[in-house]
């Protein structure tokens, strides 16, 4: 029926639309090459509409053919393996071309094999290493073997089997451990105490590691518990370390290089390493296994520097350093080491936008600005050391498009001679040759199909389509392209962008609630600038008798630093008015847009902004249901909360919290949270339901059993369904629905 609503047919069709219903509908959405070593040809995979297809293209020759025969190659593999398979259905996904193109190398299952492209013999020569060997690292030379035994680090020798203990003063919470465990590793083992991978970073001559001793005796821990363990009655408590914003009792990693054939150690002068979240740092060896860098970042995060330490001394020095006022935006450093760190291409926000500057590495010196305009730099592609040229993508250069899309540039390291090499108005993902000669551009957006062409590096010229992504089964099933939009900020001036979905069956003559997907973390935007046949929840949940919408506002990332810095020691307010705005100019546009009954969802910080947005704007947004929620960000993470809310914690944690405002709840709101929730713990939720008890709140919770931090799957997305359904529509849903196919956020 035209224009239902929350109905049992609309509740089929927008199954329909759900992630495993429609994703398999679009073929060859994405082509990415598998460069054959250093050389321009590459294999990619071709979907057929009955199979797959695996070609083999020459750049430099303008050829594309089918990388093997596929009827030879299905028939010696049925032998091999016996069970028969057909040319279009080979058992794999990717290959590896060896001994000069002659034989090819793939798994099945967890074998591997060698095929003859001569004779077309296949045999197995193999298995694949069982995940335990992931606690082990080899040197490059695959002659030693790095592990951890009762808490200390050894090298075990692959040809003999000598083993040698490189540390004698590792201890329990102080070890050589290469990162924390978390809940999902637990529960997965079954056991409180997993074996974790050792700290080793081999050195490209392999006479060397740097390691650190991970200390986690001053560490705060959290505690979730898995209330119906499957083969158990009783329920399992799991302790791990998390840091929360304003601690002092943090993990910390005490940097050492060990030198393998002297059986000496020497320590990295630096202070102990912040360990704020669960990983641990990283170290990068330079070719010639004398120095390595790793990137530094001050608490509070106000200061970053790359620093380069000499293997022979421990000593350290600053390469690249950046300072902030108010934060330095971590997700959008970017460095490359040229002639191994003589110079350093580094990114900084120091005029504004995100640009790329030259720096004479041995000196530690910025010598001159590359790029510059009101534009972003969003990462180094490629660059060329001998032309002395950078390949980088930017957004926002190219005047009248959405200032998000990424296209790829060419610029001397001297900062001249830009030149644009995608030029279509899309987004476009780039894979480069390893010689830097050619890359693969595939370009989309929410409302045009993916095209996928191999591009000549040194204009941009198309060499040949590769592929247009064949659409024809998802439109047969209803599917409409979203529509993308602009907008004005609440200050009636600054451009903002969101995305708008309508359901397949709109009658322009009804009144249509208006549902929101919300997540502003300001390390990064959210609204999405390629094609997908599923984007989230939004189509499915328009189908049911929503106009449904994600707009990224003032405070989230990518644009300039003013744009990005709102949200500082800000992340209540979320951009929140701006989206506001937005969908009050929508609505101006769109007459069937009812803004009497405007709902909201998310999950994490969208949890909590879902939240925030009912208790602090009631006569806008009536229902909310929110997932995973830092309602109180005293309560998350220290690693990302400090960034944005400051360090050390002011008034302003406590005025932003959810647990705060609790007595402001006015609309209809549903909580829910995964019990064994490690990245956002459980009680963050619990103390706002404790909040809103105490304010005589009446509210909607559920805690599901044994879930970790996304709470996707067909139970919960009914229950969100069912609830904008019964609250915006006021219609009661169908009676049990169940949902046949996974779902996810």
């Amino acid at each position: 029926m035209k224009g239902s609503q929350g109905t049992l047919e609309d509740y089929q069709r927008a199954e329909q639309f759900l992630e495993p219903n429609v994703n398999h509908l679009v073929r060859n959405e994405q082509v990415t090459p598998n460069w054959i070593n250093e050389s321009n040809r590459f294999s990619y995979k071709r979907q057929l509409p009955d199979g797959k297809q695996f070609l083999l293209v020459d750049a430099s020759q303008n050829t594309r053919e089918p990388a093997f025969d596929h009827e030879r190659l299905a028939t010696a593999l049925s032998q091999a393996t016996g069970v028969e398979c057909t040319a279009v259905d080979l058992p794999f996904e990717r290959f590896e071309f060896v001994e000069d193109g002659q034989a090819i190398h793939f798994v099945v299952g967890d074998a591997r094999y060698d095929c003859n492209l001569t004779n077309y013999e296949c045999c197995q020569i193999g298995q694949v290493e069982s995940p335990s060997r992931e606690l082990e690292r080899t040197s490059p030379d695959g002659k030693w073997v790095a592990f951890l035994q009762d808490h200390n680090l050894f090298v075990r020798s692959v040809e003999s089997g000598e083993v040698i203990e490189l540390s004698d003063d590792g201890v329990g919470k102080y070890d050589y451990t290469a990162s924390l465990p978390s809940p999902p590793t637990m529960v997965d083992a079954g056991t409180q105490h997993v074996q974790m991978p050792v700290a080793a970073f081999w050195s490209p001559d392999s006479k060397r590691i740097v390691s650190y001793r991970l200390d986690q005796r001053s560490a705060r821990t959290f505690t979730v518990v898995q209330s119906s363990p499957p083969n158990q009655l009783r329920p399992i408590a799991y302790t791990y370390a998390y840091a929360l914003p304003g601690e002092i009792g943090l993990t910390k990693a005490e940097p050492v290089i060990f030198d393998v054939e002297n059986r000496t150690s020497i320590p990295v002068q630096t202070e102990p390493l912040n360990l704020l979240y669960y990983g641990g740092p990283t170290f990068t060896w330079f070719a010639d296994s004398q120095r390595f860098y790793y990137r530094y970042v001050e608490r509070g995060g106000r200061v970053a520097q790359l620093r380069e330490v000499d293997a022979n001394s421990g000593k350290v020095r600053v390469l690249v350093e950046e300072r902030g006022d108010l934060y330095i935006n971590t997700w959008n450093l970017i460095s490359r080491f040229l002639d191994e760190g003589a110079e350093i291409i580094a990114s900084s926000e120091r005029d504004g936008w995100n640009h790329l500057y030259f720096h004479d590495g041995k000196a530690g010196q910025m010598k001159h600005q590359i790029t510059k305009g009101e534009w972003v730099v969003r990462d180094i592609v490629h660059v060329d050391e001998n032309a002395r040229q950078i390949y980088f993508n930017a957004s926002g250069k190219e005047k009248g498009r959405d200032p998000y899309l990424r296209h790829l540039y060419r610029i001397n390291t001297d900062g001249t001679d830009l030149q644009l090499l995608t030029p279509e108005d899309a987004e476009h993902t780039i894979h480069m040759s390893p010689t830097g000669e050619y890359f693969v551009d595939t370009y989309s957006r929410p409302d045009l199909a993916p095209v996928s062409v191999l591009r000549r590096s040194a204009d941009g010229e198309v060499v040949m389509e590769l592929e247009r992504a064949d659409i024809e089964r998802l439109l047969a099933t209803g599917w409409q392209y979203p529509e993308a939009f602009k907008a004005k900020a609440r200050d009636g001036k600054t451009d903002i962008y969101g995305i708008i979905w309508r359901p397949s069956n709109l009658d322009p003559s009804r009144k249509y609630p208006v549902v929101e997907e919300i997540y502003t973390g300001p390390h990064g935007f959210f609204v999405p600038k390629t094609f997908q046949a599923y984007l989230r929840m939004s189509q499915a949940i328009a189908e049911l008798g929503f106009i449904t919408v994600q707009i990224d506002g003032l405070g989230t990332n990518k644009r300039s630093k003013a744009f990005n810095d709102f949200s500082c020691q800000n992340l209540g307010d979320g951009g929140i008015p701006d989206h506001i705005a937005a969908l009050r100019q929508l609505a101006d546009e769109y007459p069937y847009i009812d803004l009497d009954r405007v709902g909201i969802w998310g999950g994490s910080a969208g949890g909590y902004d879902s939240t925030h947005a009912l208790l602090t704007n009631p006569e806008f947004y009536k229902v909310a249901v929110s997932t995973s929620g830092n309602h109180d960000h005293r309560l998350d993470k220290a690693s990302w909360v400090e960034t944005w809310m400051g360090f050390p914690l002011g008034e302003h944690y406590v005025e932003q919290s959810n647990v705060t405002l609790a007595h402001k709840l006015k609309g209809k709101l549903l909580l829910a949270h995964g019990e064994l929730d490690d990245n956002v713990h459980l009680s963050s939720t619990l103390q706002l339901v404790d909040a809103l008890i105490k304010a005589n709140k009446d509210f909607d919770l559920l805690i599901m059993p044994g879930r970790f931090h996304g709470l996707g799957g067909p139970y919960f997305t009914r229950k969100r369904w069912d609830y904008f359904v019964k609250h915006l529509l006021g219609i009661d849903p169908p009676d049990g629905y169940q949902i046949g196919n996974e779902a996810s956020d």
